[in-house]
């Protein structure tokens, strides 16, 4: 057998502490063929070194086990270095797996890691920082903030801190002067809420949220009109029913790379769901096909 695949596990998801999970994880491996090196890490920080080292060691295939966040920082070092990413859900929402196909359960998707295909997709790039997913500024940074404040302090579940940080912040109302600079022009808004999406998101009907493709080698902008308290509410309400209107609710452009001004030095900038704080302006760009995926092998066709 090969050298051994690095599997780095985030602790706080699926059980990942768990030996007597942890040993069914390695025998549900073995019985794919594959023989791996489980690494669970305690805390985020810990990621970036643990996949240095594995693509400095040689490694073919890195397998990031996690959700989004975990995902996202085991492909930011692999972007650009040809090593392939395989990945095993185990988050809450997994939208990176969803929008390539990867099966959400355990088996099936340690089968596409050891006999997929390999596919090249596009990140996106913030002031240097990789997402897979999106980054966003406004609102949700807030929300995200607050939620992991009340989780530490108060005990509260994700759900219920999520919920009351919603609520604080739609009080609060806050609101971005935002200047992006695009194809050498400037749009100027006055929002809530900036998304920027790795490839176009869908933000109407029944798919919110999806995206269809990504490796159009392009970023999607989308800035929310204006609007009150009550405005925000509704904006909620319809996203739950699926209901949204992208023409109606957003703004939205596509570009390979903009700029992005507010009149604040330093802001809270969220990149797939992890919050930091960047030094303005925001220079966004895609950078296409830097990551290799492990997803899905096509359907034989039948004679």
């Amino acid at each position: 057998m090969a050298d051994r695949i690095p599997v780095i596990v985030n602790a706080t998801a699926g059980n990942g502490s768990n030996p007597a999970w942890a040993d069914g994880l390695q025998e549900n491996f073995a019985a794919a063929g594959l023989q791996v090196d489980l690494k669970v890490m305690q805390q985020g920080s810990e990621i970036a070194p643990a996949v240095a080292a594995a693509v400095k060691q040689g490694a073919r295939l890195v397998v990031a086990g996690g959700g989004d966040g975990t995902v996202s920082a085991v492909a930011a070092g692999l972007a650009g270095t040809g090593v392939a990413l395989g990945v095993l859900p185990m988050g809450t929402l997994n939208h990176f797996a969803k929008d390539l196909g990867i099966p959400l359960e355990q088996q099936p998707a340690i089968a596409v890691i050891a006999a997929g295909r390999q596919l090249e997709v596009d990140v996106g790039e913030v002031n240097g920082r990789v997402f897979i997913n999106n980054s966003s500024l406004g609102l949700y940074p807030d929300i995200v903030r607050d939620r992991e404040q009340r989780q530490r302090r108060l005990g509260q579940s994700k759900w219920r801190a999520l919920l009351e940080a919603s609520i604080t912040a739609a009080r609060r109302y806050p609101v971005l002067t935002v200047q992006v600079e695009v194809d050498g022009q400037t749009l100027t808004r006055r929002t809530p809420f900036v998304f920027i999406g790795n490839n176009q998101y869908t933000m109407e009907g029944f798919e919110i949220g999806e995206r269809s493709a990504l490796n159009c080698g392009e970023l999607s902008l989308y800035l929310t009109h204006r609007m009150g308290r009550f405005g925000l509410l509704r904006l909620a309400v319809m996203a739950l029913l699926h209901r949204l209107d992208q023409a109606r609710d957003f703004d939205m452009l596509t570009a390979r790379d903009f700029m992005v001004k507010t009149g604040h030095r330093r802001l809270r900038v969220a990149t797939d769901g992890e919050v930091t704080v960047m030094e303005a302006p925001l220079r966004y760009r895609i950078r296409p096909a830097a990551l290799r995926v492990m997803v899905p092998a096509p359907q034989e066709q039948a004679p």
